[in-house]
């Protein structure tokens, strides 16, 4: 699934090529995403400029003279932004053609990604308003975080996983910065000291931050909008790895399940 680097990368990527553009027209294939575009959708979204394009946790945000649109990449889910005469292949769902000639072009053989078109603020939308705060953004820092975990019992690695404590830390990140902190997935959040939370919260922000500079991490079917894999899967210790040895300490990478969730560790490193 595309965390929060990949859904930055595409971000990035398609960002150029829409600031400013005229969306002419809306061309929708398959209306069955996660949840079915609306009769009416292309109507809604046609004629207006595009003025922007953010991100919010794991949802792009294309925000025009109109209204916004909200884009969420599921599990399989990409943004191209190519030339207009290029045909469709399989499981291109819905094109926005721009003024320039050119169009955005959702792809996603999964269908579990979504589209939503609000004309009022995009943050107040029920996808988006209960989300915490950004891991990349200065309310982000480790004594918030230790304050949030007072009395949590909950496994740390669900813990930071919890949209509603940091937007955006999807699983292989967690795991990867829970590595880098030197703290086992499992152990109790509320149990962790004001100290090595610090170390925590400054772990996903570095992890996150290496991510998106090589754009993100390719396991399966995540492309950058130009068509290339992300690199961070070269720089990964643990995700994904078990029965490997550790790069630090040469011991053997264990796997659980903690959350219905895969999750990697090692056992020497991390306590």
């Amino acid at each position: 699934m595309p965390e929060l680097p990949e859904v930055e990368t595409t971000r990035r990527g398609i960002a150029p090529s829409l600031d400013g553009r005229r969306i002419l027209r809306v061309v929708v294939r398959e209306r069955r995403l996660r949840w079915p575009l609306p009769r009416g959708f292309e109507k809604r979204v046609r004629g207006h400029r595009v003025t922007g394009v953010s991100r919010r946790a794991k949802y792009l945000l294309i925000a025009t003279d109109g209204g916004t649109l909200i884009v969420h990449l599921g599990m399989s889910g990409s943004l191209r932004v190519l030339h207009g005469r290029v045909l469709p292949v399989v499981h291109d769902h819905v094109d926005f053609v721009l003024d320039s000639g050119r169009c955005l072009r959702f792809n996603d053989p999964r269908r579990f990604g979504s589209m939503h078109w609000v004309s009022g603020d995009p943050l107040k939308h029920p996808l988006l308003v209960g989300l915490g705060p950004e891991p990349l953004g200065p309310a982000f820092h480790g004594d918030a975080l230790w304050r949030l975990a007072r009395g949590r019992q909950v496994a740390v690695k669900q813990f930071i996983m919890d949209s509603r404590v940091v937007a955006g830390v999807g699983n292989i990140y967690a795991s990867e910065a829970l590595f880098r902190a030197r703290i086992r997935p499992g152990v109790q959040a509320g149990r962790i000291s004001r100290t090595r939370m610090q170390a925590l919260a400054a772990s996903i922000r570095e992890v996150l931050e290496e991510a998106v500079a090589v754009g993100g991490t390719t396991l399966r079917d995540y492309v950058s909008p130009d068509g290339t894999p992300g690199y961070f899967r070269q720089k990964l210790f643990v995700y994904e790895r078990a029965g490997e040895p550790c790069r630090r300490c040469g011991t053997l990478i264990r796997h659980r399940v903690l959350g219905q969730r895969s999750t990697y560790y090692c056992r020497v490193c991390q306590r």
